[in-house]
Formats: structure tokens, C-alpha cells, sequence
């Protein structure tokens, strides 16, 4: 476990205004297979991949595969809810009947039905996350600012990140284009990165969320100063079902890389463990 006073120091990506420019030739190497982070210069470049090697057909077909999983996960998880609200219910009334234990008998039975209860609970969280990422690329986009879609985020946010010791500051560029974005989508992405950068300071640290132009296309980066990852962990990191918390569905990044790739935009993370992670996220202008 990394030093927890070093999630308070400053993310190791550069100086604030130099954390949006190209990073080093080691970080640059990382660029590999479609799903693995590469550095945030590498990510707006054509890159050899194995991904560009695939002829059309093979890529459409691939495509296809894709949205028929994401459209079964989404299917799957609304019948599994049904059942799962009505054992829900259930338990609750279950719960009235034991608010007020009165032998061991009863004890045991209430102590036993409050883990049923937080399992359920859980079981709804994974539910929740296989439909954000079965509906992540039906998009509904409109005009934006995405400058103002971050401030009203960072309004939503502000409570949660206070109540778990994390400092936001945001460095909003001026005169940013506007893009074509699914608003309720883009959202959610911030806050499933959000949420990733609070799991990975639990001490307490700085969330940074800046805006720019560069080359050509409206970026913006997510900024934390907590545990970093190592290699191996960045190369699945949006893997779906891929998680480093026993209680994680394993869909929050990868709905996020969904999130992007429909939005035609890209998505690139910069860590090291111990040194804080940066993840880079670019949008195409909307069309004049």
C-alpha cells in the first residue's frame, strides 16, 4: 500500500499547465492493443495496432459482437431485477417484523437478514452498472458547452467528494468549441471516472478536471493524485468485468470507454503507482 501523505502531493503528469501536453517516450511505449492505456499524445496520433491491422468486414463484424453482448447484458439484467425487487421487498417487510429483536433466536435472524440485505443491495449496484453500459451507445446528442456540462457536474459532485476529503479543481479553457454530445451520458462518464479517483485515494486528495483545444479536437483530463496503477493493471483497465475492488462490477471504465468510442472521441490514461493517474479524454469540435 502506497504512503497515504502521498496521495496528498501533486499528481505526478507534469506542472498544471503542461499536463495536457506530450509525455515522455516510456509512456508512449505503453500504446498496445485497443483497450490498454497509452500516453495522452499517443492516444491523439495514429498508432499501429492490432486493431488497425483488421480489415472493415472483420472490424463491422467485431462491432456487431459487441453491441449483441451489450444488448443480452442489458436484457439479462432487466430479468434479473424483477425477481431481485421483489425479494427486496421482501426482506424489508421481513425487517419490520425483526426491528425489535427480542430473543437470541431473533438476533441471530435479524443479524442474518441484514447480509441478505446488503447483498441485494449489492446485486442491484452490478444490475445498474451492466444496463449503464448496455445503453452507453444509444446516444440522444445535442449542441453543448462542455465547459458548463463540468461545472454543473462538479455542483452535483462537490458534497460526495467533501465528505470523502477531496479537494476539486477544475481549469476550464475559454472560447472552447462546443461538441455533439449525449449529455446524460457524458454525466454519467464523469462520474464513473470521479468515483475511480475517490476509490483510489481514501485518504483524501485532489481531483483536477481541466479543458483545452488541441489538435484540433476539445480535450479533457480527470486528474488524481492517490495510489496510481501499476503496468498490469493499466493494460485491462477497460477490460469489461475487470476490477481491483472485491465489491466492483467491473463496468465503470469500460462503460466509459463505450461512452467515448460512441461519442467518436478517445480515451488514454497516464499512472504509476504511488504518482497519481491521468486520463485524457478528446472530443471532435461539433461541426460548423
Amino acid at each position: 500500500m502506497p504512503d497515504p501523505s502521498a496521495s496528498k502531493q501533486p499528481a505526478a503528469v507534469g506542472r498544471r499547465d503542461e499536463r495536457l501536453e506530450t509525455t515522455s517516450g516510456r509512456d508512449q511505449a505503453t500504446a498496445k492493443l485497443p483497450g490498454e492505456c497509452a500516453s495522452a499524445q499517443s492516444a491523439l496520433r495514429p498508432v499501429a495496432s492490432a486493431e488497425a491491422a483488421l480489415g472493415q468486414d472483420e472490424r463491422t463484424r467485431l462491432l456487431e459482437r459487441y453491441e449483441e453482448v451489450a444488448a443480452l447484458a442489458g436484457g439479462l439484467a432487466h430479468e434479473i431485477r424483477n425477481p431481485l425487487s421483489t425479494i427486496g421487498m421482501l426482506l424489508e417487510l421481513m425487517a419490520e417484523d425483526l426491528s425489535v429483536p427480542e430473543s437470541p433466536r431473533d438476533r441471530r435472524l435479524w443479524a442474518r437478514l441484514q447480509t441478505v440485505q446488503t447483498e441485494c443491495r449489492h446485486l442491484e449496484e452490478i444490475l445498474n452498472a451492466f444496463l449503464q453500459f448496455a445503453r452507453a451507445g444509444e446516444l440522444a446528442p445535442v449542441e453543448t458547452d462542455l465547459n458548463q456540462l463540468v461545472r454543473e457536474f462538479i455542483d452535483f459532485y462537490q458534497p460526495d467528494a467533501r465528505q470523502h476529503g477531496i479537494e476539486i479543481s477544475p481549469h476550464l479553457a475559454s472560447d472552447l468549441p462546443t461538441v455533439q454530445v449525449d449529455r446524460s451520458l457524458v454525466r454519467q462518464m464523469l462520474l464513473n471516472l470521479a468515483r475511480n479517483a475517490q476509490q483510489a485515494m481514501p485518504a483524501g486528495g485532489l481531483l483536477e478536471l481541466q479543458t483545452r483545444l488541441g489538435d484540433g479536437r476539445v480535450q479533457l483530463a480527470i486528474i488524481d493524485n492517490g495510489a496510481g496503477m501499476d503496468e498490469a493493471t493499466r493494460a485491462k483497465l477497460f477490460h469489461a468485468i475487470f476490477s481491483t475492488k472485491t465489491a466492483g462490477s467491473g463496468l465503470g471504465l469500460s462503460t466509459v470507454r463505450k461512452i467515448v468510442e460512441a461519442h467518436h472521441g478517445t480515451i488514454s490514461c497516464d499512472s504509476e503507482p504511488g504518482r497519481g493517474t491521468r486520463f485524457l479524454i478528446s472530443f471532435p469540435p461539433r461541426p460548423s
